[in-house]
């Protein structure tokens, strides 16, 4: 009988939508003690371990770390990249009324602490870090909200995801965009030539995923050395595997379910594990009260929350849309606090920002703070107004 108990609520663990976010979590701390414990020689070791081949031809050989950050990751994006597509053809984003204001705010909550980040760091060395603070984490916001269950509307989930959802696309433009190396152009001529076969068969009405997952892998080959970041492939790929509008289930919602758990049961926090074992020393508890410390941590706690609430304000008082049902002001202002939750792009922009080890370890350790802060915050925020409403 206790077997049975125990497999239910392994089952009902991996089925929550708040699994992931705690198992996110757990693989920060075990990363972190692991890290400042007499074993961190060996996981550091272990992580910088090359695997893979390589000829005069062909480049697959990368340490552990870089399989993690370039190849995983990858596929997180292209699990992103579907969500995005079903959200624009039959989601919270596919008419301009509902879109209007998740898209609206996350352009806000984006804008506004990559402006305070530049405005600390102007004429620093860490200028270049200013898309760090941009992004919202998924998978640890919605984990965070859904531990509220009915305490707060499930319209402000829907809000919160499908805001999470474009702040993502945001990221990933600024990452193609401003945060690539010298472009390689034979290489991105294949990458291009392979995006359009997809399109093709997308057009022709190919429905068998494995006519884009193949070309997908060439692609991520051919855009990692293009100079371009090799995650963008998922995210290209995913735009063109096939969807509809109905109920029925497509490419893309068979494609989308069953990557969901393992990205986020197992990518996602091991891109956690390898990109937060961080060894502590005093030069990076002083980084946090820096320039690029002060504009991470003012940016996700302050430019998020301020962004996201005074933009939905403008577009609610403009008229463009309407507040989520059941959701007030007050709610709008807590759903921003959990914007500040930035973890993994953020580490994601904070390692292509610098050169410098020891300002990818700062950023590293600020975005870790600030996001449990973040995190914390927002939901005790949240909980608050839930008891007030009750004994009211």
């Amino acid at each position: 009988m206790s077997k049975l108990i125990n497999l239910r609520s392994f089952k009902n663990f991996f089925e929550s939508s708040s699994g992931g976010g705690i198992l996110l979590f757990i693989c920060v701390i075990l990363a972190l003690i692991i890290a400042n414990s007499f074993y961190g020689d060996s996981l550091s070791n272990l992580l910088s371990t090359t695997i893979g081949y390589e000829n005069d031809t062909i480049h697959l050989k990368y340490s552990i770390k870089q399989w993690i950050d370039d190849g995983l990751m990858a596929i997180f994006f292209l699990l992103v990249g579907l969500e995005i597509k079903r959200e624009l053809v039959e989601g919270e984003l596919a008419s301009p009324k509902k879109a209007a204001l998740p898209i609206f705010a996350a352009i806000g909550g984006a804008l506004l602490p990559a402006a305070l980040y530049a405005f600390f760091n102007h004429d620093q060395p860490t200028a270049h870090g200013w898309g760090i603070p941009m992004a919202t984490d998924i998978a640890f916001a919605l984990a965070v909200i859904s531990l509220l269950g009915d305490k707060v509307p499930a319209s402000l989930k829907i809000f919160l995801a499908a805001l999470a959802i474009v702040d993502d696309l945001l990221a990933i433009l600024v990452i193609a965009i401003f945060y690539s190396g010298t472009l390689h152009y034979t290489y991105l001529l294949i990458a291009i030539g392979l995006v359009l076969l997809q399109l093709v068969f997308n057009k022709i009405g190919i429905r068998n995923l494995l006519f884009y997952i193949i070309p997908g892998i060439a692609m991520w080959y051919f855009i990692h050395h293009s100079g371009i970041h090799a995650t963008i492939a998922g995210v290209l790929t995913a735009m063109t595997i096939p969807t509809t509008p109905d109920d029925k289930e497509s490419p893309l919602e068979r494609l989308e379910h069953l990557l969901s758990k393992p990205v986020n049961f197992i990518i996602i926090p091991l891109f956690a594990f390898a990109n937060t074992a961080i060894v502590l020393h005093a030069e990076m508890i002083h980084g946090l009260s820096s320039p690029m410390g002060l504009g991470i941590i003012l940016g996700l706690l302050v430019g998020k929350s301020v962004g996201i609430l005074f933009t939905c304000w403008i577009c609610v008082k403009l008229g463009i849309s309407t507040l989520p049902e059941r959701a007030g002001w007050k709610h709008m202002f807590g759903v921003g606090i959990l914007g500040g939750i930035g973890f993994t792009m953020s580490i994601f922009v904070a390692m292509l920002s610098f050169d410098d080890a020891l300002h990818i370890e700062e950023a590293k350790l600020a975005v870790l703070l600030t996001s449990c802060a973040a995190g914390i915050l927002g939901y005790s925020y949240l909980a608050m107004l839930n008891r007030k409403s009750e004994r009211l």
